[in-house]
């Protein structure tokens, strides 16, 4: 068993690891998981229906990153109870880690996209205004959601000063960078058409 899970393609699901972050933050069944989760990230992570934390659940325990906890099936109304493995908590911390790397990966794969409008100047110049008010809009958006009848513990407070501060500090860092790319634009753009035939030899070689 140990074989095949080393071999399992890495997990995606950002529903998987959202679950496993609240198992490792508090045990628990997976009806009140669902309810955590969807008070913890609102918007920014919906699920689809309760069903997924089930689902989410199977996979984690296929994957030996969480275990039912002995005992919870018992009583009148069991309901089984799950916590987070050693190896559930190791791997949550790489792929926690691991999010630098995909964030780096987006902005580049946006910024090589954007060649493929580099031949129409107004294009691609209307492309980074229309980017650079969705960052603004972006930047304007309620930081993180909660229940208006749910009493804010000190959490739930934390995390949205981190998310306001991260928005605030990424915001301005991405609009510095268009302006940098507008400017890169238009004097690629708007410069003399280099000769297409770079390797041809100068007149004076050619005699």
């Amino acid at each position: 068993m140990g074989t095949a899970r080393q071999q399992a393609p890495p997990m995606r699901s950002p529903v998987n690891w959202g679950v496993l972050g609240l198992v490792i933050e508090r045990p628990s069944y997976a009806y009140n998981l669902a309810q955590r989760f969807e008070r913890r990230y609102g918007d920014v992570l919906p699920l689809s229906n309760v069903g997924h934390v089930y689902t989410a659940l199977g996979v984690l325990g296929e994957r030996g990153l969480v275990e039912e906890i002995p005992g919870t099936r018992s009583g009148r109304q069991p309901k089984p109870s799950y916590r987070a493995t050693p190896l559930g908590l190791e791997q949550y911390r790489a792929w926690l880690v691991g999010q630098a790397g995909e964030e780096r990966r987006h902005r580049q794969l946006f910024v090589l996209a954007l060649g493929a409008l580099a031949g129409d100047r107004d294009d691609a110049l209307g492309v980074l205004e229309r980017y650079e008010q969705a960052w603004l809009t972006e930047g304007m958006q309620t930081p993180i959601a909660r229940d208006e009848d749910v009493p804010a513990d000190r959490l739930t407070v934390l995390l949205g000063r981190l998310i306001e501060e991260d928005s605030r500090l990424f915001v301005g860092a991405r609009l510095e960078w268009v302006e940098y790319a507008r400017r890169q634009l238009r004097d690629l753009l708007d410069a003399p058409a280099q000769s297409e035939r770079v390797d041809d030899p100068a007149p004076a070689e050619r005699r």
